[in-house]
């Protein structure tokens, strides 16, 4: 606030003249204009439309007692036009004074705080996680089914385990409003790490599908990660922060296969199965970074501890809007929490979480989720068995399942950004599941003419890019609409879970499309994973017709409630919620 004309006012002694005895010396901190000077509330006016000053209400009690005190005033004056030269500008001082300020500067520098600090650190958790769970792919081509001598329906079973597992513990999720978000997180980390780890001492196929089944336990309780987010992003800047999260996913995979890579070629000289190596290689790192994840993830704005005093006083004020929807949101009635209050210390809302499962927009994104996760699922754990049936060699399928996911994180974060800089959901979601349907109805047209010449093999494997970038992106925006389209914290958790227990059976389909004996152009399942992202682009496009027609319901209601005198005071309450389409 340096250079300007405003200063914090925090006690009654402090407030200038103008502010009068009747100003409650209880109210919050907040800046006021120095002096009593008539221009003052103009100045603030042009301050705000030159600078970009952000204004934020402190609450209804102090507005209306300010309101009073103006009327009052107002009608000491005689003089009609003078008087209302002057209520106006005694408004406008009162204005500054019901008022909280933090500049756009400030905001920026705390919103890339969070992006660097909290967003990349939550992406490398979440790039252990997908390296974990996916490398059983890499492992399969390392000499994991030579060794334990495992059959193609035990190797999909494998898969199949994780998934079940996976799918039963996703309630998990409300787990972030219960128990405080850094100690649960660095247990979740630290489990699926050990689980990870111990795979490559295995010796069998039972002790590996437990491991499996438990790991896919360890991985459900992390899926709440854009839940936990949405504590410190508004709701239009989500898809790109879920973006970078959800773009880690890629780039795990496009690493997994450099590293497989790797390790393949030099796993020979160590005297340890390559696939063993590459299990410890990739899974133990997990549990270093748990520790750490303990003391740098805050439960709030509020205990960020990367985050200065004034930094966490931003950080809290800027998300004060976003509890417009919720039932806490920010009330000041008696007996109503305080809106900074810790999540795991709030009164849980069960009456959200019954709303939330009666709700059909849920289940719209759950069924968006079960077809992009059909994809999700099966491409990056088999893409290094179907290059190597374009003729490529194993070594060399390895580095070539690379590229794809390459592309694909670029993409995500792209997507992501246009996102949330649009403020649309549903468009780039068809766009990018028209670009995956497209690839995979190429590969599955190739299949069946078995061309078998070396262009064939070379477009097979370009159309694999798209699928990629299509339906990484496509995971990234329904997630993060998932949560847009819930106001409070139980519908967005609840919301989250139903979207992952639906969602993620799309997996049990996916990891059963490409058996070996459908090898090397597996047409069956090219042909069901293009009809998953037609399916995917139908249900955003529904939608997004049941969310314009929410929102215009909600804002016909709130306009005849307003102009019924009913409408609460102060935009983050008076405003219906809106959703983002």
């Amino acid at each position: 606030m340096a250079g300007s004309a405003y200063k914090a006012v925090e006690t009654e002694e402090e407030k200038p003249p103008s502010s009068g005895s009747s100003q409650e010396s209880s109210l919050p901190a907040r800046f006021t204009p120095e002096g009593d000077s008539e221009d003052d509330g103009d100045d603030l006016e042009d301050l705000e439309a030159e600078e970009g000053y952000e204004l934020r209400e402190l609450g209804e009690s102090a507005r209306s007692q300010q309101q009073r005190n103006g009327t009052k005033e107002d009608e000491a004056h005689e003089d009609e036009e003078d008087g209302a030269l002057n209520g106006h500008k005694r408004r406008r001082r009162a204005s500054v004074q019901s008022f909280e300020l933090y500049t756009p500067t400030e905001e920026r520098k705390v919103r890339r705080k969070l992006d660097t600090h909290l967003v990349l650190f939550v992406a490398l958790l979440y790039l252990l996680s997908f390296l974990d769970r996916s490398n059983v792919g890499n492992a399969k081509l390392a000499g994991l089914a030579d060794d334990l001598k495992l059959s193609d329906d035990q190797y999909e079973w494998l898969l199949t385990a994780f998934y079940i597992s996976y799918i039963l513990f996703e309630w998990m999720t409300v787990c972030y409003q219960l128990f405080p978000p850094h100690i649960y997180i660095s247990c979740c980390v630290f489990a699926w790490g050990v689980l990870a780890s111990l795979q490559a001492v295995m010796t069998s196929f039972a002790g590996l599908l437990v491991l499996r089944a438990l790991l896919g336990i360890g991985e459900a309780a992390f899926v709440g990660i854009p839940f936990y987010l949405s504590f410190f992003f508004r709701q239009d800047e989500l898809a790109f922060r879920i973006g970078l999260f959800i773009s880690a996913a890629p780039l795990a995979t496009s690493f997994a296969s450099s590293l497989a890579w790797v390790i393949v070629s030099f796993g020979s000289h160590t005297g340890i199965a390559s696939w063993r190596l590459l299990f410890l290689i990739e899974g133990f790192p997990a549990c270093l970074v748990a520790v750490w994840a303990w003391w740098w993830i805050p439960d709030s704005p509020q205990t960020a501890r990367w985050l200065s005093t004034r930094e966490r006083k931003v950080a809290t004020l800027r998300m004060r809007r976003e509890g417009a929807g919720d039932s806490r949101g920010m009330s000041e009635k008696p007996g109503s929490q305080p809106p900074n209050t810790p999540r795991h210390r709030r009164k849980f809302q069960w009456k959200e979480v019954l709303r939330t499962l009666t709700d059909k927009k849920a289940y719209l994104t759950a069924a968006i989720f079960f077809c992009c996760n059909v994809a999700f699922s099966s491409m990056p754990v088999f893409l290094p068995t179907i290059v190597q049936g374009m003729g490529f060699s194993s070594l060399s399928s390895q580095g070539l399942s690379a590229p794809p996911f390459l592309l694909a994180f670029v993409v995500v974060l792209v997507t992501a950004f246009l996102s949330d800089r649009f403020r649309s959901r549903s468009v780039p979601m068809m766009l990018h599941a028209a670009m995956a349907m497209s690839g995979y109805i190429f590969l599955a047209i190739v299949g069946s003419l078995r061309v078998g010449h070396t262009l064939e093999h070379i477009l097979r494997y370009l159309a694999v890019f798209p699928i990629c970038a299509g339906f990484f992106s496509l995971v990234a925006i329904v997630i993060t609409w998932t949560v847009n389209n819930q106001p409070s914290d139980e519908g967005k958790g609840t919301g989250m879970a139903m979207l992952n227990i639906i969602g993620q059976m799309g997996p049990l389909l996916g990891t059963r499309l490409y058996p070996d004996a459908d090898g090397p152009y597996y047409v069956k399942g090219m042909s069901v994973c293009a009809v998953a992202m037609a399916l995917a682009g139908v249900l955003a496009f529904t939608l997004r017709l049941v969310l314009k027609a929410e929102n215009a319901r909600q804002r016909k209601a709130w306009e005849e409630a307003e102009e019924e005198g009913e409408a609460l005071v102060g935009r983050s309450q008076s405003e219906p919620f809106m959703y983002l389409i």
